[in-house]
């Protein structure tokens, strides 16, 4: 049995890059140390999480936390977070949803996918970093399962 903690690495699907920027400052600010890795778009982001081959195969044995924004240039948070529970490789890996969209349906649809969690940005700057740090807080104790 494994005894030390796993490194968890988060991966970051965040276009806009003030966003990003406020979100693994205030991550640190937090305390969680962890690697963010960053994707500005979901097909990058996809590329990582399942390979050139697309199996997925890549993700196994890893640590990951995967922090999801749902409006992306290429295409939707929503589409990435269905591949990700779909996949063998990645469906435990929690996925935190962090969007500007309060829309009840798409929340439903998220959790219905298998969304971890859901937040709603807050469009103030000062509450949106506030939102992260308190993320960020929850991240230092949460567990991530390993992954077959």
């Amino acid at each position: 049995m494994n005894t030390a903690a796993q490194a968890v690495t988060i991966i970051m699907v965040e276009d806009d890059e003030g966003h990003a920027r406020l979100i693994e400052k205030n991550i640190r600010r937090a305390g969680v140390h962890n690697e963010i890795v960053p994707f500005t778009d979901g097909t990058s982001a996809l590329e990582y999480l399942f390979g050139k081959d697309g199996s997925g195969q890549v993700s196994a044995g890893r640590g990951l936390l995967i922090l999801l924004d749902l409006n992306l240039p290429d295409m939707t948070g929503v589409d990435i977070l269905a591949k990700v529970k779909a996949n063998p490789h990645t469906k435990r890996s929690p996925v935190v949803v962090l969007t500007t969209t309060d829309d009840q349906r798409e929340i439903q649809r998220c959790y219905d996918l298998g969304a971890n969690v859901y937040i709603t940005k807050p469009v103030n700057y000062e509450a949106f970093a506030n939102a992260i740090r308190q993320l960020g807080l929850f991240f230092a104790v949460m567990q991530v399962p390993e992954i077959d």
